[in-house]
């Protein structure tokens, strides 16, 4: 299967109950992520991280499937065409 490009955004909700299980996730998939940018909001008590990734329609789904199911957190993904 052919490996493209793409994002993953993830809102994560209840930083200090979600984030270390995101984190963990994100590094068990790590070989799939090419860049990673994070923005946390103290006030409101969340956080928004984007992904770079190169990877398979699978890994990708496997990825934000784990990520979806951590209470509290919301994932949104895409990848570009096949070319």
């Amino acid at each position: 299967m052919e490996k493209r490009l793409g994002f993953v955004g993830i809102i994560i909700h209840n930083r200090k109950k979600a984030a270390p299980l995101v984190n963990n996730i994100l590094t068990e998939f790590g070989d799939l992520i090419a860049g990673r940018m994070g923005i946390p909001h103290v006030k409101r008590e969340l956080s928004v991280i984007v992904l770079i990734v190169n990877a398979t329609t699978d890994d990708l789904g496997a990825l934000t499937g784990k990520l979806g199911k951590i209470n509290g957190v919301s994932v949104k993904s895409g990848l570009s065409k096949s070319e």
